[in-house]
């Protein structure tokens, strides 16, 4: 066992103590993502990069892929698209003006993409216009109130790159630049209003550790985190935001 496993079960270990209800925030996407897929024909994500879900979740991912018929994933990153494990239809393409016409999905996800979108009005109305009526925009994202975030945007790019390869086992080339343009739940109903959107939820979902691999900082870390889920006026500053966004029906 390496010692990075090591830490991490050290971590798992503290966290069943102090706080057993914690779930990894992927996960509560991945549970959102499936019961939205039922009513999905065909379905997009955006920002699609080398994987819709973590590293781990590979079997998982090819399994929630085969309950629709068609399937497609759109990425700026051509390197990161040339290694993408699941979807078959890949395209490089902005989210700003997506290769598709009006009405051509049911679902469209962005997992860990909104932090990114240099102009999310426009954005948003460019998704909507590829929603058919009645279907669904469901994304995660950083909730800028967190304190992941708050902390993140205090240190410079280099500095985030390496402690993402660090903490999370990300390389730099997995690191872009972050706008939180659209990340807290004020800004998401507003812009959902604007693109001609219906805001269907926004939950505000707590995590797994941030520093998970540093066992003293990660206790007190889920220490703070339970008092986040266990406290209702906290709620709104847990890690990530999960939204669903519909196009209204005709």
């Amino acid at each position: 066992m390496t010692v990075r496993e090591r830490l991490y079960r050290t971590t798992s270990a503290l966290q069943r103590r102090i706080v057993p209800e914690l779930k990894y925030s992927q996960a509560s996407y991945e549970d959102e993502l499936r019961r939205h897929l039922p009513r999905a024909q065909a379905w997009l994500d955006v920002g699609c990069g080398h994987r819709l879900l973590p590293e781990w979740r590979s079997e998982a991912e090819a399994e929630l892929l085969a309950r629709v018929p068609f399937a497609a994933g759109i990425d700026r990153d051509y390197d990161a698209l040339r290694k993408h494990r699941t979807i078959r239809n890949v395209l490089q393409a902005d989210i700003g003006m997506l290769p598709f016409q009006e009405r051509s999905f049911d679902l469209v996800t962005a997992n860990m993409v909104i932090e990114h979108l240099d102009d999310p009005l426009h954005q948003f109305r460019e998704i909507a216009r590829v929603l058919r009526p009645g279907g669904v925009f469901l994304f995660h994202t950083p909730n800028l109130k967190s304190y992941v975030i708050r902390i993140a945007r205090l240190l410079p790019d280099r500095m985030k790159k390496s402690l993402a390869r660090v903490l999370e086992g990300r390389q730099e080339e997995d690191v872009y630049p972050t706008h939180y343009r659209a990340n807290t739940a004020d800004g998401v109903r507003s812009i959902a209003d604007r693109a001609g959107l219906d805001v269907v939820s926004i939950r505000f979902t707590a995590s797994t550790p941030v520093f998970s691999l540093v066992p003293p900082l990660a206790v007190i870390e889920l220490l703070y985190l339970r008092q986040v889920m266990r406290r209702p006026h906290l709620a709104s500053h847990g890690q990530t935001l999960i939204c669903a966004l519909r196009r209204p029906a005709e």
